[in-house]
């Protein structure tokens, strides 16, 4: 049963309209803002006091403040009555087109090569932000699931969210204690050696490589437990291994991402980033090779450019096509140019 439904009130300024996803941790659920329209309400499951909700995203809350635009925005944090009891919650943009974890589902068997670039490379300047801090955010987390898809007026963005396991890293040795999920864990994370910038890095690199291949990095198919790191004793294979798309280049980044040694790895987001704008290709992405899209993506298109004709329906229309793409993104190929212009507040 969910912590909260659909027409609950929450204070003065919020009403719940309904469940996007939960995880272990917390369930995020779309809501109506008196002033600031939609927004995501994420509640905790575990954290029951405001002082702790307060601490668990004070890092988060200092990045969201840095106004990057691959950073989620946090608006409020505050704590709630439940059926369960006082749980903490927080309130950030809403993004309609999902997350990575939709979007790589929705793509297989890949990703198109050069758009998995491009997520990556805005990934990478993201938590190069967190990086940049003296001394270094680490974002600990970095999972398909913490990763936002979606569309402004210049095209593809994403936003990392779920900094809530963001710290700060010890000022001396630039570590911290380890957390986050195993499959997206650093070889020396996992042998307890703290995270650092590197260990993000490695995070990334999961990420790209699971956009690219759709398997997960040292695994040859055998199974395996992603917590034991005895795995990491078998080479890696470049993503072109598995996908004839990939270039060379790419292969090269992404492994330097993935190695083993994290004074061998490419040590920050920053450096990441900079080796994927120095790739990237201006030629279009491939194409794309989803499947048609379903009737409830088509309904939402249909209602979206419904929506755009009415007096100040532009923006809700923008969310519907947005979400609609991020259902399937074949529909991109049709829609991408008329959500961009919504975005940009045109409408032909």
């Amino acid at each position: 049963m969910a912590l909260v439904r659909g027409g609950e009130r929450i204070g003065d300024s919020l009403v719940v309209d309904r469940m996007l996803g939960e995880g272990a941790f917390a369930e995020v659920h779309r809501v109506e803002h008196r002033h600031l329209g939609r927004l995501a309400m994420k509640v905790f499951k575990r954290v029951t006091s405001e002082a702790e909700t307060h601490d668990l995203l004070g890092e988060a809350r200092l990045l969201s403040t840095l106004g990057h635009r691959n950073v989620i925005r946090l608006f409020d944090v505050g704590v709630l009555t439940t059926a369960e009891g006082r749980r903490g919650y927080f309130t950030m943009e809403y993004v309609p087109g999902g997350t990575l974890e939709r979007f790589v589902a929705a793509h297989r068997p890949a990703v198109p090569t050069d758009v998995a670039a491009e997520v990556t490379a805005q990934i990478a300047a993201g938590l190069a932000v967190a990086h940049g801090q003296h001394p270094p955010v680490l974002h600990r987390d970095l999972t398909p699931a913490n990763v936002l898809i979606g569309y402004d007026g210049a095209g593809l963005r994403i936003r990392i969210s779920d900094f809530g396991l963001a710290v700060r890293a010890d000022p001396v040795t630039r570590l911290a204690g380890a957390q986050g999920t195993y499959a997206f864990m650093a070889p020396e994370v996992l042998r307890h050696g703290g995270y650092s910038c590197a260990g993000d890095v490695w995070s990334v690199g999961v990420l790209a490589y699971v956009m690219l291949t759709d398997h997960l990095p040292y695994d040859d198919g055998t199974p395996f437990a992603p917590h034991r790191h005895v795995r990491f004793r078998r080479p890696l294979l470049p993503p072109s291994r598995y996908n004839e798309t990939v270039d060379e280049e790419l292969d090269r980044i992404v492994t330097a991402a993935l190695t083993v040694d994290p004074w061998q790895r490419t040590p920050t987001a920053r450096e990441l980033g900079d080796a994927l704008a120095a790739r990237r290709v201006r030629a279009p992405a491939p194409a794309v090779t989803t499947a048609e899209p379903g009737p409830g993506a088509q309904r939402l298109v249909a209602d979206a450019y419904a929506l755009a004709r009415t007096p100040g329906g532009l923006g809700r229309a923008a969310d519907l096509l947005e979400e609609a793409i991020g259902l399937s993104p074949r529909l991109a190929g049709r829609h991408a140019h008329t959500l961009i212009r919504w975005r940009r507040g045109v409408v032909l």
